[in-house]
């Protein structure tokens, strides 16, 4: 039995938006726009290179959440590994150079990562690893 999780899915405000982030930031291959009119739903599947998934969804009648995302019971963050601490580096120096907030500064963790913690467009937290 080989049992892997298949994908994240992740609902969007702005489809187009997270899909270009995710894109341009990690080098995500993209699947064609997905469009289901009846119900209101659009979605992207983005590929990493190890065939790891995320599924960007956007529907009209998913409405915003009122908590802090990351901060209430539920999925907390994606963790992306990007091979070593350089990386780690230029990527956050990167993103914070084009205006993404930077939640956490990169650091070893205590439970050993070195990682640093980014918000995606729509508020999702991403740890980028090594």
């Amino acid at each position: 039995m080989n049992i892997k999780i298949e994908h994240i899915g992740v609902w969007t405000k702005d489809l187009e938006k997270m899909r270009s982030f995710y894109q341009s930031y990690f080098s995500m291959k993209c699947s064609k726009r997905y469009e289901n009119v009846n119900k209101g739903f659009s979605s992207y599947f983005l590929s990493f290179e190890s065939g790891a998934r995320i599924e960007l969804m956007k529907r009209t009648d998913i409405k915003e959440g009122k908590d802090e995302k990351g901060s209430v019971n539920g999925l907390a963050h994606i963790a992306i590994s990007v091979g070593d601490k350089e990386t780690v580096d230029k990527l956050t120096e990167r993103l914070r150079s084009d205006g993404y907030e930077i939640f956490g500064e990169p650091k070893t963790t205590g439970d050993g990562y070195y990682e640093s913690v980014i918000l995606d467009p729509e508020g999702n937290r991403i740890e980028i690893t090594e």
